[in-house]
């Protein structure tokens, strides 16, 4: 939990994880969001993928990151744990739905 929270930490690998909840991206265009340089990003990269938050493969010369959101789930069930707080899995997900009858 404590390498999940580390990555957590700094805004730049934030941005990255939101970035690939919509679709898997290569470091190159995760890059293109960013105004650092090539090292800066791959140490984020490293950080996150020694959090477990994300996937890497190759791909030809390309090296693809997919979100691994159940890693982030399951390190805040056990942060709300450690606090007192008892969520259940399916408690997240409903909790963060709204229903609009407009």
């Amino acid at each position: 939990m404590n390498k999940v929270f580390k990555a957590l930490s700094d805004p730049t690998r934030r941005h990255v994880l939101q970035l690939l909840r919509d679709k898997p991206m290569s470091a190159g265009e995760l890059a293109e969001h960013f105004a650092v340089s090539k090292p800066t990003m791959s140490a984020h990269f490293a950080v996150l993928r020694e959090a477990d938050l994300v996937d890497a493969t190759k791909d030809g010369k390309s090296v693809i990151y997919r979100l691994r959101l159940s890693v982030l789930e399951d390190a805040l069930l056990a942060f709300t744990g450690a606090i007192g707080l008892e969520l259940k899995p399916d408690e997240t997900h409903t909790n963060n739905k709204e229903t609009h009858n407009d």
